[in-house]
C-alpha cells in the first residue's frame, strides 16, 4: 500500500510481477516501497525477550520470508543481528525454504526458533526448542507435537471500540445528510421513504468505512510519524493489515448486497462516491484546493443519492450549495492541521499540498465559502416553488454561520486537532448549533 501510495501505476504492474514468482514479488515491493523500518510496531515482549538472549550471549539471527532488503534494514536498525536469512528474489524463505536453510546453516536441532505461522511448523520439526508469538490454539497444539515450546507469547486481541475506531463509526452521522433530500422534498415524516433512506445512509456509511481503511494503509509511513495518527489502529500495530483487508472486503461486499436493494441509480451514486475517495485517498488529498473539491463533492453527493434513493428531486441550487459550504469545512480540516502541526516548522514546510505561508489564503477562501453557502441557502426558498414558510430556512442559516464561524475561530487558536465535524460532535457550543440549525430544518421539513 506504501508503494501505491508514492506511485500509484505499481499497482497496476503487480499482477505482472506475481507472474514471476513469490520471491520476485516481494523484491519489487521491497524496492519500490518507502518503508521506514524504525516506524514498524514491534512486540515490546518479544523485543525484550531478544534482548535478554542477545545481553546472554547469544548468537541472534534473523530468517524470516521478507525480503532480503527490508530484512537488512530491520536488523541494521536493531543492532541485535549476527545474521540475515531471508528471500532474495529468487528464492522464498517460507516453510520447508527456511527449514533447509536452516538445516544448512546449522543442523537439526542445535538451534532454537520463534514463529507464529503454521508455515512454521516444518522448521519448529527441526529445531531444538520453540517460542510461539500470537499462536492460535491450534497452532499451540502443532507446535508442541513437533517440538519443545519454551515460550509464548500472547498480543493483546484488539477490542470492538478498537475496530470501531479503525471504521470510524464516528463519522457515521456525516452520512445522515442522504435524509436532506427527503426534508427539501417534505417527506422527512413519511415513514417508508425515511427508512429507504436510512437504508442508503447505512451503504454509505459501510462505504466510507472502507476507504477510511484504505486511506490508513496508504498513509501508514506518515501517520507512524504524526503526533497524533501514529495512534491509530493500524498505524499502533493494534490491528493488522491482514485484518484490515478482511474488515474491508465485509465492509464492502455488505454495502453491496444492501445497495441491491434500492433503485439501480442509487448503486451508481454509491459507485461514484467509492471512486472519488479512492482518487482522493491515493491522488487527489497531496494537491491543494483539489483535495478540498474532491471532498466537497463527496459530501454533495450524499445528498444526491439520498434523492435518488426515494425517486425523489433534488434542486441543482441545494447541491451547489451544499459544495460551497462542504468546501469551506474541508479548507477548515487543512487549516487545523497547519495550526496543530505546521506553523512551528517555517512557512515553507508542508501539510499535504499546502505550504504553511498559504495558511491566511486558505482561511479567506474558506469562511468565503461558507458565506457563499449560507448565502445560497437563504435564498433557496425564492428558488424553488416552495409552499411552506420561508422563516425556518433563513434560521437554520443564520445557526449554520455562527457555527462555522466559531469552528474557525477555534481553529485559529489551534482547538481542532481532527475532523471539524467529529469536533463538532465533542464541542458544547458546536452541538447547540446544530441542535439549533436541526430543530429549524425539521420545521421546514
Amino acid at each position: 500500500m506504501l508503494m501505491g501510495r508514492t506511485d500509484p501505476l505499481n499497482i497496476l504492474r503487480i499482477p505482472f510481477w506475481l507472474s514471476q514468482g513469490v520471491a520476485s514479488f516481494k523484491r519489487k515491493l521491497a524496492e519500490h516501497a518507502e518503508l521506514d523500518v524504525k516506524r514498524l510496531p514491534v512486540n515490546e515482549d518479544v523485543l525484550k525477550y531478544i534482548r535478554e538472549e542477545h545481553g546472554s550471549g547469544r548468537r541472534l539471527v534473523l530468517a524470516t520470508g521478507a525480503d532480503e532488503i527490508i530484512a537488512s534494514r530491520i536488523a541494521k536498525t536493531s543492532g541485535l543481528f549476527d545474521l540475515v536469512i531471508a528471500s532474495d528474489g529468487v528464492h522464498n524463505l517460507t516453510s520447508l525454504a527456511k527449514r533447509d536453510r536452516l538445516l544448512s546453516e546449522f543442523g537439526p536441532h542445535r538451534f532454537d526458533y520463534i514463529g507464529n505461522s503454521s508455515k512454521d511448523i516444518p522448521v519448529w520439526s527441526v529445531a531444538r526448542a520453540g517460542v510461539l508469538v500470537g499462536a492460535s490454539r491450534n497452532l499451540e497444539r502443532a507446535a508442541r507435537a513437533v517440538t519443545d515450546v519454551k515460550a509464548i507469547f500472547s498480543p493483546s486481541l484488539p477490542s470492538i471500540s478498537t475496530y470501531l475506531g479503525a471504521i470510524r463509526t464516528s463519522h457515521w452521522l456525516k452520512n445522515l445528510l442522504l435524509l436532506v433530500a427527503l426534508i427539501f422534498d417534505h417527506r422527512l415524516y413519511q415513514v417508508e421513504p425515511f427508512l429507504i433512506a436510512l437504508l442508503g445512509a447505512l451503504c454509505f456509511s459501510l462505504i466510507a468505512s472502507g476507504v477510511y481503511l484504505i486511506n490508513d494503509l496508504l498513509d501508514l509511513g506518515s501517520d507512524r510519524t504524526h503526533p497524533i495518527k501514529r495512534l491509530r489502529a493500524l498505524a499502533s500495530g493494534s490491528i493488522s493489515i491482514q485484518h484490515a483487508f478482511l474488515l474491508l472486503t465485509c465492509l464492502w461486499l455488505l454495502a453491496a448486497a444492501l445497495a441491491s436493494l434500492l433503485p439501480e441509480e442509487f448503486s451508481v451514486a454509491l459507485g461514484l462516491y467509492a471512486v472519488l475517495m479512492l482518487l482522493y485517498s491515493m491522488v487527489l488529498k497531496d494537491f491543494a484546493i483539489v483535495d478540498a473539491t474532491a471532498l466537497a463533492c463527496g459530501y454533495s453527493l450524499r445528498i444526491y443519492a439520498g434523492g435518488l434513493a426515494i425517486d425523489g428531486h433534488v434542486s441543482p441550487w441545494l447541491l451547489v450549495c451544499s459544495s460551497s459550504m462542504f468546501f469551506g469545512l474541508a479548507l477548515l480540516k487543512r487549516y487545523a492541521e497547519m495550526t496543530n502541526v505546521g506553523f512551528s516548522d517555517g512557512p515553507q514546510s508542508r501539510v499535504r499540498g499546502y505550504l504553511n505561508s498559504d495558511a491566511n489564503i486558505v482561511a479567506g477562501i474558506g469562511t468565503s465559502a461558507g458565506c457563499i453557502a449560507v448565502a445560497l441557502l437563504a435564498l433557496y426558498p425564492f428558488v424553488v416553488p416552495w409552499s411552506h414558510d420561508r422563516w425556518p430556512i433563513w434560521l437554520a442559516s443564520v445557526y449554520i454561520l455562527l457555527w462555522m464561524s466559531h469552528l474557525w475561530l477555534i481553529a485559529h487558536r489551534g482547538g481542532i486537532r481532527d475532523d471539524p465535524l467529529a469536533f463538532s460532535l465533542r464541542d458544547p457550543l458546536s452541538r447547540m448549533w446544530g441542535i439549533l440549525t436541526a430543530a429549524a430544518l425539521l420545521v421546514a421539513a
